[in-house]
């Protein structure tokens, strides 16, 4: 077998993040030798899922300033917290998206074959922080978003029903006529103006709306936010009953990482994690890499991912292992549906105050995960919560996750047994293309997967294929002759 140094590889791939490992999947049955590298000591990048200790190791390297994208990671285990079980027991997801059963990304991983590797689950209902009002406690109100919920609710008004209904069938007619000539002109505005515009809502019934677009500034356009939520409405009832929206069990794109990696190893791919590159050169059209483990390799291409800030703005994040199930939250509500394992809460701006008293500048959403997602013990919940970065946001969050906690959990409320609260910023959001040299964006922030995230993938999938790619299909594998199990996967690695 040839050393790493004496081999020309066709393409050296840095990084484990979702868009590097989909390449390599695409890559998996292209006979390319392929060189994949990590400086990470894990899977996933951006996307890993951590145990306690993993999650501890990299909270302090985050906290030292060698985080890239995050900063400000740190870790609370409350004191009398004797509930925690040992450190694998947990999968805490740094990525923890949703995905719209409309998703490109899962007809890319059904034609790959690579789904038949993940268990997905359903996402289940979604719901709003309605304040204190008066008398009245603070309350979480589900949000109707099928015909059949609509009319079942008792929580909206006969006629707020009407307007919900007659919007409801307007987005999923929204790219005919003549509802598209009616929305155009307010395209680029806020979806709220719309709203009231043309539906006549309130500010109540517009925030039902707006809390589907998953959106954590809060104005969303209304030509993205009409995409967002007709994206939701037409993948309800997809893959089953009840859900339009699937989770990936172990911890989220974690496992889509995983299994892609797989594929590329069992394809050939050598893989090297704890592996960076320390200088590289272009000579001709070669690219010379000397690697942090003293090998010096060449390679035709390089695809790597931007780890840089592009500003300070970003995401606060605070992960949260509760000791109850919270069972009343992950309850089918529609007949032969299956039982999700995760449910989404939005704290809209203003809902939420600091210790100062100022009210949040930006909504806060919290995604509550059972035991199925196998991130947690069964009888604990993972909490992950969100906003946008500023100088209150870690007050914030920890504000949501106290007021949480207390109204859905009967007599008694839950204890707090482990927290990660860190920062992530954003960064270049355009593929970049340097001679031979591939750099990815970084990683969107957002709550649920976005499918431009697989526009770069491909484009450097046709430049590492050539002219094969004309004739090779993207993505689109049959099944394997043979069959290995995982030791003979992990066993090539």
């Amino acid at each position: 077998m040839e050393s790493l140094s004496d081999t020309l590889w066709d393409i050296v791939i840095c990084g484990t993040g979702l868009q590097q490992s989909l390449l390599a999947l695409a890559l998996s049955r292209s006979g390319k030798k392929i060189l994949h590298i990590d400086p990470n000591e894990f899977y996933g990048s951006a996307e890993a899922a951590f145990s306690l200790q993993d999650a501890e190791s990299w909270a302090h390297r985050v906290s030292t300033g060698s985080g890239g994208l995050f900063a400000f990671a740190s870790i609370t285990k409350p004191e009398g917290a004797v509930d925690l079980s040992s450190s694998r027991a947990y999968s805490l997801a740094l990525a923890p998206k949703l995905i719209h059963a409309r998703s490109t990304l899962l007809s890319r991983l059904v034609s790959s074959r690579a789904y038949r590797q993940v268990e997905f689950l359903a996402v289940g209902s979604f719901y709003i922080f309605r304040p204190p009002q008066d008398t009245q406690n603070p309350t979480l109100v589900r949000i109707p978003s099928t015909r059949e919920e609509v009319f079942s609710t008792t929580d909206v008004s006969s006629k707020a029903k009407r307007q919900l209904m007659k919007f409801l069938k307007f987005v999923l007619d929204s790219e005919a006529s003549p509802q598209l000539e009616t929305w155009q002109p307010y395209a680029d505005t806020p979806l709220t103006g719309f709203l009231q515009q043309e539906f006549n809502m309130d500010a109540e019934l517009q925030m039902y709306i707006i809390t589907f677009t998953l959106s954590l500034e809060g104005n969303i356009s209304t030509k993205d936010g009409l995409a967002v939520i007709r994206r939701h409405l037409s993948s309800m009832g997809l893959y089953g009953p009840g859900f339009a929206a699937i989770y990936p069990k172990w911890g989220g794109l974690s496992e889509i990482t995983q299994i892609s990696c797989r594929a590329g190893a069992v394809g050939g791919a050598v893989y090297m994690l704890g592996t960076g590159i320390k200088e590289m050169e272009t000579v001709e059209n070669e690219v010379k890499l000397q690697l942090t483990s003293g090998d010096t390799v060449r390679t035709r291409m390089l695809v790597r991912a931007s780890d840089s800030a592009s500003g300070q703005t970003g995401i606060n994040r605070l992960v949260a292992v509760i000791s109850s199930p919270l069972s009343s939250m992950f309850q089918s509500i529609v007949e032969g549906a299956p039982r999700p394992a995760v449910a989404v809460i939005a704290f809209p701006a203003g809902s939420l105050s600091t210790p100062a008293g100022r009210a949040s500048e930006h909504p806060v959403y919290l995604s509550a995960h059972s035991s199925d997602t196998g991130e947690c013990p069964v009888g604990q919940s993972v909490l992950y919560l969100t906003t946008l970065s500023t100088p209150d946001a870690k007050a914030v969050l920890e504000r949501a996750l106290d007021i949480f906690i207390c109204p859905t959990s009967g007599d008694e409320a839950p204890q707090v047994l482990y927290q990660l609260q860190y920062e992530q910023r954003t960064g270049p959001d355009t593929f970049e293309v340097d001679g031979p040299i591939f750099t990815f964006p970084a990683p969107s922030p957002s709550l649920s997967f976005d499918d431009s995230t697989l526009v770069p993938v491909r484009e450097a999938w046709k430049r590492v294929m050539g002219d094969a790619a004309v004739y090779a299909e993207y993505l689109v594998f049959d099944d394997r002759d043979v069959a290995l199990d995982d030791n003979d996967v992990y066993d090539t690695w």
